[in-house]
């Protein structure tokens, strides 16, 4: 149990730094023309066109779920906030974790969005640029749900946690 504590806690600890690490390597790379010199075909340039409205509608799901998120987030807030409850610190906890999750489909929207754009025809450079991006919000989100696994940890009552010990 010890070992594997421990283990889990080297792995967090890893994880991120190789991430950053990976997002600094991609970044510091600078690919030079490779593949701007040649003309596209008209499938290509059809393509692009239908890619770039999807990505567009990708991006537009993202900001109505987080945007969506952020008002039902604000109006629970406000009810909490006037309401007479001793579970104030508890109540916001919940608000706080439900934004996290959309936040983080929010990231997956944003991540698929940036895949279909390089979709077709990408050069070396469109590609470093996506692992860039990718990373980027891999890293936001592996923080995102590690808090929000944290607090959930912390919402368990204890009867429960006591029920699952047995």
């Amino acid at each position: 149990m010890k070992r594997e504590t421990s283990r889990d806690s080297l792995i967090s600890l890893l994880l991120p730094l190789a991430l950053i690490f990976g997002l600094v390597l991609l970044l510091s790379l600078n690919v030079g023309g490779g593949g701007e010199g040649r003309e596209a075909t008209p499938l290509e340039i059809w393509l692009k066109v239908i890619v770039g409205y999807l990505a567009a509608g990708t991006e537009i799901a993202a900001a109505i779920v987080i945007g969506g998120a952020v008002v039902r987030g604000i109006f629970a807030y406000l009810r909490l906030l006037f309401s007479r409850s001793k579970q104030h610190f508890d109540a916001t906890e919940g608000v706080r974790l439900q934004l996290g999750r959309v936040l983080a489909l929010g990231l997956e929207f944003t991540v698929a969005s940036d895949i279909l754009r390089t979709a077709v025809a990408p050069t070396r450079q469109d590609i470093l640029n996506l692992g860039a991006i990718v990373l980027l919000r891999t890293l936001l989100n592996y923080f995102l749900e590690r808090e929000i696994q944290q607090g959930e940890q912390r919402r368990l009552p204890e009867p429960e946690l006591d029920r699952s010990l047995r």
